[in-house]
Parts: C-alpha cells; sequence; structure tokens
C-alpha cells in the first residue's frame, strides 16, 4: 500500500489539474465576416423582385436564387465551366501542398475560431438557411448548428488522435519488424452537396477535409446557391486568421457540366443526392480511378412493437417525418407499428399532425416550412394519389399559413395515410417530404421482412420496451445506421460513421472512417532493432536456393503456425537442423569458384 499511495495521490492531482485547464477559455481569435449581401437579399435583388417558377433551371450560364417559401428573388452566381474548375482544383493543389505540413495545433485553432463564430451568430446562420431552403428555424438549428458543432468539437477532441500513426501487431514471421499504418492527405478533396442542409452540407466535408491535411473543392447545389457565398465567407476569414494559404477551401456553382469538371481533377470525389446522379458520378470517375463516397438517400424504416409507450414514440415519429419538411436523408419514411397498438398510434400521431401548421418560416410562427424543390409537391402528391388508388386513406393533415399566391406550389402539408402496402410507389420510392404512410405488422420476422423489401439501406430506427428486442430487430435490417428506441440519434454521435447499403449508396463520412477515407493509408513495416538487428535472407532461401530449401521452408511454415506446440517444437528442430546442414556442405550441383 505504501508503495501504491504515492501514484494514487500523483493521479488524483493530474485529473484535478486537467478539469482546471478546462475552466481556462481557450485564447481563440474572433473573426470579421462581411453580411451586407446576405442582408440586403444579395446584390442582384435589383434585377427583379419576383421570378416566374418556370424559369428556374432552364438558364445555363448563371445559377438563379430564390427563396422557396415567398418566391422572392436572392441573386445569381455563374455556372462555372469545366475549363474555370480545372483552374479552381489547381489553385487548391497548391494550396493543399503548403497545409499538408501544418501542424494540428493550427488545425484546431481553426476549427475553435469556426466554432466561435457559429455559436456568436447562429441566428443569423439559421436565417439565411431558411430563406434559401424554406425550413424553419428550429429545424435550421437542429439540422445546421448542433450536427455541425457536434462534428467541431469531436475533432478537437479525438481527431488528432485517429490520425496520428496506428501501430499494430507484427504476426509470428514478423516479430523483428515494427508495423504500423500511416494516414496521409489525399490531396484535393471533391465534394458535390445537396441543398436540404446547406450550411451543414458544406462544413460536413470541410471539416474533415482540412483537419486531415487537404484542400477541398466544394460544388454546392443549384438549388441552394445563395447561402453558400456567405458560408464560404465564413470559411476563408478563419483560415486567414490561422495563416492558411488561399484557396485551400473553395465552393463553386453551376450545373451538371460543373460537376463533371470537378469529379474528373479532383483526387477524391465525395456525393451527397439522389441515386441516378451517383451512378453517373460513378462513372466519371472510374476514368481518373479516384475514390468515390456516396450518399443517395433512403427509405428508412421506423418500427414501433406493442411493449412502448405510445404517445411517447408518436411524438419522436411526427419529428422523424416532418424535420425540415421531410426533406431529410435519414428521415423517416415507412411506418410500421405492431397491430396490437396500431390504432392508438395512429390516433397520437393525427392528433399531432392536425395541429402543425406550414408556413413561411420568418413571416410567422410556422412548426413547418416550405418545399425547397420546384415541382416536388407534385411529385409528392402523385405518390399520395398512387396510394390512394390502390386503397390507402389519408386520417390526417396538417393546414397552411398564409401562404401568398407566388408560393403557394411550394408548401405540402403535413399527411397521414395508412392502410398502406408494398405494391404503393409510396412504400418504395424516397418521398423526400412530410408524408407518413404506417402499416401494420404481426410478429418481427414479418417487420423485418417488410423493412428489407426496399432497395434503400440508409437507416432505420426501432423501438420496443424491450431493448434486448429492439436491438435484434434492428441487427437484421440490412442498412448503415440505426438508432434503437430514438431517431437519428446516430448521426449526431460524430464518433460514427455515417453511409448505407444498396441503393442508398456506399463509403462512409463522419466518425473515424470518414475522416480516415479523406487520407491516403499506408501500411509501414520496418527493424525493431535497426541498427543493431537487421533483417537478413536465411541462407537456405539465397540465390542459388539450397537443395534442402523446400525442407527448411516447410519447416519453417510448420514451426510459425502449426496447431499443436509439440508439432511445432519438432519442426522448429528441423528448421535448425536445415541451417546447419547448408553452412555444413555446399549444394550439389552448384558450379563454384
Amino acid at each position: 500500500m505504501a508503495f501504491w499511495w504515492p501514484l494514487v495521490v500523483l493521479g488524483f492531482a493530474y485529473a484535478v489539474c486537467r478539469f482546471l485547464l478546462m475552466l481556462i477559455p481557450p485564447n481563440v481569435p474572433s473573426i470579421d465576416v462581411d453580411t451586407s449581401d446576405v442582408l440586403d437579399y444579395g446584390n442582384q435583388m435589383k434585377e427583379n423582385s419576383f421570378i416566374y417558377i418556370p424559369t428556374r433551371g432552364k438558364q445555363t450560364d448563371k445559377v438563379q436564387c430564390y427563396e422557396p417559401a415567398t418566391m422572392k428573388y436572392l441573386g445569381f452566381f455563374p455556372a462555372l465551366k469545366s475549363d474555370e474548375v480545372k483552374e479552381h482544383v489547381a489553385q487548391a493543389r497548391k494550396a493543399q501542398r503548403i497545409w499538408a505540413n501544418s501542424s494540428f495545433k493550427q488545425r484546431r485553432q481553426f476549427l475553435r475560431i469556426l466554432l466561435k463564430y457559429i455559436i456568436e451568430h447562429q441566428e443569423l446562420i439559421c436565417e439565411i438557411s431558411s430563406r434559401d431552403t424554406g425550413k424553419t428555424m428550429v429545424d435550421a438549428s437542429l439540422g445546421e448548428i448542433m450536427t455541425t458543432c457536434e462534428k467541431i468539437t469531436w475533432l478537437l477532441s479525438e481527431g488528432e488522435r485517429w490520425l496520428r500513426p496506428e501501430y499494430r501487431s507484427c504476426g509470428r514471421s514478423m516479430l523483428h519488424k515494427l508495423s504500423r499504418v500511416e494516414f496521409h492527405p489525399l490531396g484535393v478533396i471533391g465534394a458535390i452537396v445537396s441543398w436540404n442542409y446547406p450550411f451543414h452540407n458544406i462544413f460536413n466535408p470541410m471539416l474533415a477535409a482540412v483537419f486531415s491535411g487537404n484542400s477541398i473543392v466544394i460544388k454546392v447545389s443549384e438549388h441552394a446557391s445563395w447561402s453558400s457565398w456567405f458560408y464560404f465567407q465564413i470559411i476563408q476569414a478563419a483560415l486567414a486568421a490561422v495563416g492558411a494559404p488561399e484557396n485551400l477551401v473553395d465552393i463553386i456553382t453551376g450545373f451538371a457540366e460543373t460537376g463533371e469538371a470537378l469529379v474528373s481533377s479532383v483526387d477524391k470525389i465525395i456525393f451527397v443526392g439522389s441515386p441516378g446522379v451517383g451512378k453517373m458520378i460513378m462513372k466519371k470517375a472510374s476514368e481518373t480511378l479516384i475514390p468515390v463516397t456516396l450518399e443517395l438517400g433512403g427509405k428508412d424504416a421506423f418500427i414501433v412493437c406493442e411493449d412502448v409507450d405510445v404517445p411517447h414514440v408518436a411524438e419522436i415519429a411526427v419529428r422523424a417525418s416532418l424535420q425540415s419538411s421531410g426533406q431529410n436523408c435519414a428521415g423517416a419514411e415507412r411506418f410500421y407499428v405492431h397491430h396490437d397498438i396500431y390504432s392508438p398510434f395512429v390516433a397520437q400521431v393525427v392528433r399531432i399532425v392536425k395541429s402543425v401548421t406550414a408556413g413561411p418560416p420568418l413571416a410567422g410562427k410556422y412548426d413547418m416550412g416550405a418545399i425547397c424543390m420546384q415541382d416536388h409537391s407534385e411529385k409528392l402528391q402523385n405518390l399520395v394519389n398512387d396510394a390512394l388508388d390502390k386503397g390507402a386513406e389519408i386520417v390526417g393533415r396538417g393546414s397552411f399559413g398564409n401562404l401568398g399566391g407566388d408560393a403557394v406550389d411550394q408548401f405540402f402539408p403535413p399527411t397521414v395515410i395508412v392502410n398502406v402496402n408494398h405494391t404503393m410507389q409510396l412504400m418504395q420510392e424516397e418521398a423526400f417530404g412530410p408524408i407518413m404512410p404506417i402499416m401494420k405488422f404481426s410478429s418481427d420476422e414479418e417487420v423485418i421482412k417488410l423493412a428489407n423489401d426496399s432497395k434503400y439501406g440508409l437507416g432505420c430506427a426501432v423501438f420496443s420496451g424491450n431493448q434486448q428486442r429492439a436491438k435484434k430487430i434492428a441487427s437484421h435490417i440490412h442498412c448503415g445506421v440505426v438508432a434503437i428506441n430514438d431517431f437519428a440519434s446516430t448521426y449526431m454521435c460524430q464518433s460514427l460513421p455515417f453511409g448505407g447499403v444498396k441503393h442508398s449508396g456506399f463509403g462512409r463520412f463522419a466518425g473515424v472512417e470518414g475522416l480516415r477515407a479523406c487520407c491516403l493509408i499506408k501500411a509501414v513495416a520496418e527493424d525493431r532493432w535497426w541498427p543493431y538487428i537487421k533483417t537478413r535472407i536465411p541462407k537456405p532461401l539465397q540465390y542459388p536456393v539450397a537443395d534442402n530449401a523446400w525442407e527448411f521452408q516447410q519447416s519453417l511454415v510448420e514451426a510459425l503456425y502449426g496447431l499443436n506446440i509439440w508439432d511445432r517444437l519438432r519442426a522448429m528442430v528441423n528448421v535448425i537442423k536445415t541451417l546447419t546442414e547448408h553452412n555444413s556442405r555446399p549444394a550439389s550441383g552448384r558450379i563454384r569458384n
């Protein structure tokens, strides 16, 4: 006890010191970001206050930007041509060569500056996201601010640890070696991101790329380009504050030609979007054989067993469906409820949904915002009509606020549909909207089969009063992310990878796997006791090989890997014997000087 007591005291003192150091705020400078353009609705506002919906997306030389909730004109940005994109990538490549030598201390300071700005300007960031996508301020905070802050704090806490060399076991034949895995920057990362979370979808790949020593060029969606310019200025100001090279992070705007040029000129591509476009990106990436990460949406199952607290789960279910007007990659799109609680669950969900009001999020207090993409409301209605034609029934809908004539087609009421089945497009196609189709099931085996009956495989949520039962059901569902008795909590755990299988794509971003996916993963082996003991080829195996080379090699394999200790010892004796024989006599049939 006397021996251990000083160690206990030292350990306690160390823990106290670490805690006290945590109370001392780090010295993080503030940055100034020009907000004049975004607060004035963009410097192109005077060109036209309103643009008719049919014009959007028809031009190829500029990206026109609008508020989905009001159809107010925000401005335009250039649609970059192939040569222009390649020049942006070339500049990013020059910057990356400098940044690759930056310290983790410098990279962490960059993250802290960003975090400080985000926390101090939450309202502005969310308002800009709301204008560009139509989502409410609360939905923007949940999907834009919290997820980004969580990623930054995880990188600050653990990022360096997962990018340091990782030592591995050497095995039996290489005991005289040291083996490790090193993580080096790939170079220029390309990202093509979706419109549903414009702030987070820019910061998510950017944070991982820059922290791992890469540069990054991000093509933002033509449906949410206006906000990207302001978000880009935040990043530029933070990089300048830590002395990072110019062009380390770049954001480009445009259409298909812009994206194709980006894929053909970077060292890795990350894509968030639809399966159709994902296939085209894979085809383009095959020309240069660069790695690809694809996140292509989902048709996530939300499973409710009969032993749950129905009112509690119903609240989660509605949020899982209506978050960002249902425009959520990991949103719940198929609801399977055990027949024993089907009626009370539906009643609870309908009661909540009927209280939801959709409207222009910055014009009043609304629970749900607009649909971002034009003509998407029509697609949603077509899915509903197909279900109704095949026997489904609408049992509850939310209401609209004061929409205004120009934006009425940009809203879709939250809708609860029952009597659905898998013959309906609504249960097969990704809706990406505020629709809750609810289907009965009778057994765990049945619901597992139903959940797996989909071409998508991004995520699922399983609810049961018996957590072991929920885990067992989830383990049989073919998907990439699972939440037990919760919805989408996996994404808030930024140490976890995010991605899917089947038509939901492949590869992972977020977490350790996503961070390391931005790296050239290099295996290294070296002599453990260099220069005192150097690796040498055994004499029987040196050229020209000895007559007993085969006996030596055969015995060596058995000595190293034999299952029986006595067989291994006997084989080791043979190894020594063959070495001795080789040293005592020349190989027969050899011509020697």
